[in-house]
């Protein structure tokens, strides 16, 4: 492969040398390997790659497909009633739910669940005690799904007054959290604490701020909340090391 590419240490630039401008010089440089040498080489770099810290919080290999719990509920074709199969689809690089009869390719994606890290004055974070499966009786922070007519922040400061009381303003984003096997992301962000009165709701048995020392580590109802606040605490009391 041309060293032409590199510009820099450990950096590629896929259209090669170029002029003062930025234009490529020669187009036919984007052929310079044949598809099967090019498909090798990004195999190997993908999974040089790895899949990335989200991948810390599900205990699902990559690759298997939609969950079974959801294909069992995708039996028909939304346009036309027809029963959906699974195979090989045209234009696709893995087998599809589709349906025979008009085409429609039935995608399954993930749910996207935003929540928030309310965090005091103190510097003490806000976590609820869940009063509602799965969970129930374990520590969580406050979220829920987005709504298809929402926003990220405006879903954060919903989920996070319908289940604490409390009114917060989204920040940083702490990160995101894949659970393959419940087919969600978890997006985390922390928040600011700008009004209301934290209170119990059916949601939440309990609703208790705390000291980044004092975090339940062994009541937390989920993996994706033991990551979330790993990293929050990471990026604020460097000087602690929880395990998750």
């Amino acid at each position: 492969m041309s060293d032409e590419r590199r510009s820099g240490p450990g950096r590629w630039d896929p259209f090669g040398p170029r002029d003062q401008d930025g234009r490529p010089l020669d187009a036919e440089l984007a052929a310079e390997l044949d598809e099967e040498e090019r498909a090798t080489e990004a195999r190997r770099l993908v999974e040089s790659i790895g899949r990335g810290p989200d991948a810390r919080s599900t205990d699902v290999a990559s690759g298997l497909g939609a969950p079974r719990w959801i294909e069992a509920t995708m039996n028909h074709c939304t346009r036309c009633g027809t029963t959906l199969t699974l195979g090989p689809v045209e234009g696709e690089d893995r087998d599809r739910l589709a349906c025979p009869s008009c085409g429609l390719v039935a995608y399954v994606n993930p749910r996207l669940v935003v929540t928030t890290l309310p965090v005091t004055d103190h510097g003490e974070v806000v976590l609820i005690r869940r009063g509602i499966e799965p969970g129930y009786g374990s520590w969580a922070q406050p979220g829920g799904f987005l709504e298809v007519d929402e926003t990220v922040t405006e879903a954060a400061i919903r989920e996070t007054l319908e289940e604490t009381g409390l009114v917060v303003e989204p920040g940083e984003i702490v990160g995101l959290y894949s659970r393959l096997e419940a087919a969600i992301v978890v997006l985390a962000f922390e928040a600011r604490i700008v009004g209301g009165i934290a209170t119990t709701t059916p949601e939440a048995l309990e609703v208790r701020p705390f000291r980044p020392e004092a975090i339940p580590w062994g009541g937390i109802a989920f993996k994706t909340t033991s990551w979330a606040l790993r990293d929050w605490v990471h990026r604020r009391r460097p000087d602690l090391h929880p395990r998750v």
